[in-house]
């Protein structure tokens, strides 16, 4: 897979779950930009695909 492909694959991903996610702004409310940042990328779901997306770029 190309380098684009992966880019509008994780894009995609983002535009459809992370674009007006209630558990970020929660957390980003309740505890902070920082906070919700971490859980977006250490546990939720969305956060692992994504992940997954990325190792394809190494």
């Amino acid at each position: 897979m190309n380098r684009k492909k992966i880019y509008h694959e994780v894009e995609a991903i983002m535009n459809y779950y992370c674009e007006n996610c209630f558990l970020y702004k929660h957390h980003r409310k309740e505890k902070g930009r920082n906070y919700a940042h971490k859980f977006c990328i250490s546990s939720c779901t969305v956060g692992e695909k994504i992940k997954q997306c990325g190792k394809k770029l190494s």
